[in-house]
């Protein structure tokens, strides 16, 4: 009875939210349109450019995507990433130094710049003008990859990456305010490549190929199923192992989707405890004396205070306090992995798309270079 009140309640709440879905849409569909016919105009850049984003509001992990992109190319190429920062205390265009912190530069970029200490992290709110400025400052860079940068039509990347969750594929969405949709579902064709994340690992072919009919990706799209591997566990002081097997975990999460994770934990922990916050949550002084009560007062042997990536960049806004604990504070690694053998397609797919305009900017520059010594002597 009282799942069918709330039913009852949630298709009310959606019809008084159409109206303003219908305006959202067409405000965007003019948009698009805009783009589309060149009244509005994009800005190309003489670097390779690789947007990764996605049509939802919420995580559908475009972070794991863009350090495998790093992997891949950051031993070859001098490579940059920019991201908004979202819910950082500054404005306007930063890299990343020795001083920065989550606070800075947002908790995503952060953690880029903890895990690749050669990568170049930089923020701007706008894309168009911190790309001019990060190659002003950096010239050495050969590859920029834009974090959440989809609906950033301003700039046209050589590559554009579309993510969506296996949970809640895009075409099963809405748009805002109804759903969870950034724009019109139609905008995917926009996409050069489109992954969808957090697949089951056990997710057969005929049901990739279900989904794949459902997206109905174009000839120019490239299409790739991915899942999420957790990694060993390491001490954020010391980054020494911790193992979580037969312990008693309090996982302290801050993330857009954490059921997941929950889950892999309750598969190898005694049990798990969470103290679950919004997505990008700054912890208070509060929050910490909630995580070192919650830790105080279970009354268990084996224990450990665990937490993502992305909320340790937060967490190590307060480190000295955490030491002071003398306890247990470990983070959980993930990393994505492709199926069906998809890794060698796409990292091809991107390699081909890197190599092939750094050497046509190459043959340009010097093709230049060589046209005005003929005018020096001619």
């Amino acid at each position: 009875m009282r799942n069918n009140f709330l039913y009852y309640i949630f298709s009310v709440v959606r019809v008084l939210l159409y109206p303003l879905a219908l305006v959202y849409g067409a405000v965007l569909w003019l948009r698009n349109r805009l783009y589309d016919s060149g009244f509005f105009s994009s800005v190309e850049f003489s670097v390779p450019v690789i947007s990764v984003g996605n049509l939802s509001v919420g995580g559908t992990g475009k972070t794991p995507h863009i350090e495998y992109l790093i992997r891949l190319l950051q031993y070859r190429y001098r490579v940059a990433t920019m991201s908004r920062g979202y819910k950082r205390r500054t404005q306007g265009f930063l890299l990343a130094d020795f001083e920065t912190n989550a606070l800075k530069i947002g908790d995503e970029p952060m953690q880029y710049h903890m895990k690749f200490p050669e990568l170049v992290v930089s923020v701007a709110e706008e894309r168009m003008i911190g790309i001019p400025m990060l190659l002003q400052k950096t010239p050495y860079v050969e590859v920029v990859l834009l974090d959440d940068a989809f609906q950033h039509r301003s700039v046209k990347p050589g590559l554009n990456m579309l993510i969506t969750d296996y949970a809640k594929p895009f075409y099963t969405d809405r748009i805002l305010p109804m759903g969870n949709l950034r724009e019109n579902r139609s905008a995917y064709k926009r996409a050069d490549t489109i992954i969808v994340s957090k697949c089951p690992p056990n997710l057969s072919e005929a049901q990739a190929d279900e989904i794949k009919q459902k997206i109905a990706p174009h000839a120019h799209q490239n299409l790739f199923f991915t899942k999420i591997d957790y990694g060993t566990a390491y001490d954020v002081f010391t980054r020494q192992t911790v193992s979580i097997d037969n312990k008693s975990v309090i996982l302290v999460c801050g993330i857009a989707k954490p059921q997941p994770l929950i889950q892999h934990l309750e598969s190898l922990a005694t049990d798990v405890h969470v103290l679950s916050y919004k997505d990008h949550h700054y912890f208070l002084s509060g929050d910490m004396e909630e995580i070192k009560s919650a830790y105080d007062n279970w009354d268990v042997q084996e224990k450990i205070i665990l937490t993502t990536e992305k909320d340790a960049t937060r967490l190590h806004l307060h480190a000295q306090k955490m030491k002071e604990w003398g306890v247990t504070v470990a983070v959980l690694p993930i990393q994505v992995s492709f199926l069906y053998d998809g890794a060698a397609k796409f990292d091809k797919f991107v390699s081909e798309y890197v190599e092939q305009t750094i050497n046509e900017n190459n043959m340009m520059y010097y093709g230049e270079e060589k046209e005005e010594e003929g005018q020096q002597f001619g």
